[in-house]
């Protein structure tokens, strides 16, 4: 099945069509910037000209930086408070002109991550954590998906787990590898205590320089891996959720 997937980030967003059945993009992706302020009405606007750049007439997947159920959005922590309660599946039909299914970032990224990386055929508990603007987590068990867990905004040291280990509060605060694989450690440390997972998959771009930080992770008892779709996985869940819709 082909299907257009689209992923929303707080500084991104970016689509292309899917091979469902293989988990591959079909065409080189299309990414623009989210707009500033996130508002409703400029992020649907973007998300059809991504749909537009491949001329797309089929289903489309469109993943949600924030808790999603049936097709409402009730919380963007990344993006505007005007998000809250609002039909954004609906939004996105209307603005594109397509069949949408709707579902959270990083449960789409974990979703394809299980399908076709890093968290193939297993079995026991998994945890998938997405490290970008935020911090997005998709909790598996039994290869089946506890959907808008959002445990980057768990509480460490007084504030948000994201603000203190996310990509960007690397960037922020100008941290070294290795001040930033500290922060990261204790919040993987924390995570383990909650929710005791076999396999903790490391996801976002961010995932691509595993080299620079992996080694730095210390004391946990899961296995921890990169992301093998590295910042694919979230258009080819989005892509997954829609042809499971």
């Amino acid at each position: 099945m082909q299907v257009l997937g689209i992923d929303i980030g707080g500084s991104g967003i970016k689509g292309a069509p899917v091979d469902t059945a293989q988990g591959k993009l079909l065409a080189e992706r299309v990414k623009l910037e989210t707009p500033h302020p996130a508002v409703p009405d400029t992020v649907a606007k973007t998300v059809a000209q991504v749909a537009e750049a491949f001329s797309w007439t089929g289903p489309a997947g469109i993943t949600f930086p924030g808790v999603v159920v049936d097709g409402v959005t009730y919380t963007a922590a990344n993006l505007d408070p005007a998000w809250v309660g609002l039909p954004t599946r609906a939004l996105f039909n209307e603005a594109t002109g397509l069949s949408t299914a709707l579902v959270n970032d990083a449960d789409a990224a974990g979703l394809a991550e299980m399908s076709f990386g890093a968290g193939t055929g297993h079995k026991g508990t998994v945890l998938m954590l997405t490290f970008g603007t935020g911090i997005g987590s998709a909790l598996f068990r039994a290869g089946v998906l506890v959907p808008n867990t959002e445990f980057g905004h768990i509480e460490i040291r007084g504030k948000d787990a994201e603000h203190r280990a996310s990509e960007r509060a690397k960037e922020e605060h100008d941290l070294t590898w290795e001040k930033w694989a500290e922060r990261v450690n204790e919040y993987l440390a924390y995570m383990e205590r909650l929710t005791a997972p076999d396999l903790i998959i490391i996801g976002g771009g961010i995932s691509r320089k595993s080299d620079k930080f992996l080694h730095l992770l210390t004391g946990l008892r899961a296995t921890v891996v990169p992301a093998t779709l590295h910042n694919d996985a979230g258009i080819v869940g989005a892509g997954l959720a829609a042809g499971l819709g």
